[in-house]
């Protein structure tokens, strides 16, 4: 089980829009640094620098193959959260009973002071 710092860590690594969608690419397969210049539109070097911080988290690794880096995912999770932050979700949760909003019930718990 991965530490609550962990946890933090990765959500920290991720959160970022070029990043999401380098790793919503890599969820698909393996791609390399030309792949995501094309998608990504933005410069080879900046490219590198969102791959590179992945790495150095163990969220991906890549291979050599030729002249070409080939990224894959190495972290199981990404996969999840992805799918997860993909989801479309119909309606909100319903506020809880006991809620201002609602007007009914009581709060479960003791009232602090």
């Amino acid at each position: 089980m991965r530490s609550l710092g962990k946890r933090i860590e990765l959500l920290k690594v991720i959160a970022h829009s070029v990043r999401i969608k380098i790793l919503e690419e890599l969820t698909k397969g393996v791609k390399c640094v030309t792949d995501f210049e094309e998608f990504l539109d933005i410069s080879q070097p900046n490219v590198s620098q969102h791959l590179s911080l992945l790495r150095r988290y163990g969220v991906i690794d890549y291979y050599i193959d030729g002249r070409l880096r080939c990224y894959f995912l190495r972290d199981p999770i990404v996969t999840d959260i992805i799918r997860l932050l993909d989801k479309d979700y119909k309606e909100e949760l319903p506020a809880p009973a006991c809620c201002p909003v609602t007007k009914k019930g009581k709060y479960p718990g003791k009232r602090r002071r």
